[in-house]
């Protein structure tokens, strides 16, 4: 396994770092830069066992939040939203309705639960498919880092 140094790092990156250390702590079992859509990928895409979908979104300041006009667009793509963002970003930006974990690169504590709103059943079987789908292509290319190059 690759292991990146934290000061390699963008500062999202070390927010999605700490906060996918948080998720596991919880339960759940997450992936970096999920896809949903074109133009749409969420900064980390949780499951737990029950099948409910978790979208984090990792704001490392406010310009960051504030240029970002599609974060609404992630609502309808799981059963709860939160922001992932570090302990001197002004929270009161986040919009209320959202989840909220305060995080570092070595770590996340939920400061405050998204509320659930569940999804459709055909959204969440093929949600999980892609979630699925997409786990299992990261793992081959870490066991096969040849294999996207000869078109498998």
């Amino acid at each position: 396994m690759v292991q990146v140094p934290l000061s390699d790092l963008q500062p999202g990156q070390v927010l999605a770092r700490g906060t996918a250390r948080a998720l596991s702590a919880l339960g759940l079992d997450c992936i970096a830069e999920m896809p949903l859509r074109p133009r749409l990928r969420a900064d980390l895409m949780a499951i737990d066992r029950k099948g409910e979908i978790w979208i984090v979104e990792c704001k490392s300041s406010r310009a960051d939040f504030t240029s970002d006009r599609k974060w609404d667009g992630y609502l309808d793509w799981c059963d709860r939203y939160f922001w992932a963002v570090d302990q001197d970003f002004p929270t009161d930006l986040l919009p209320e309705g959202t989840g909220l974990f305060i995080a570092d690169g070595y770590g996340a504590e939920m400061i405050r639960e998204a509320p659930l709103s569940k999804l459709a059943p055909a959204r969440r079987k093929a949600l999980t498919l892609d979630f699925a789908r997409a786990a299992a292509r990261r793992l081959h290319r870490l066991c096969d880092p040849g294999a996207g190059q000869i078109g498998l």
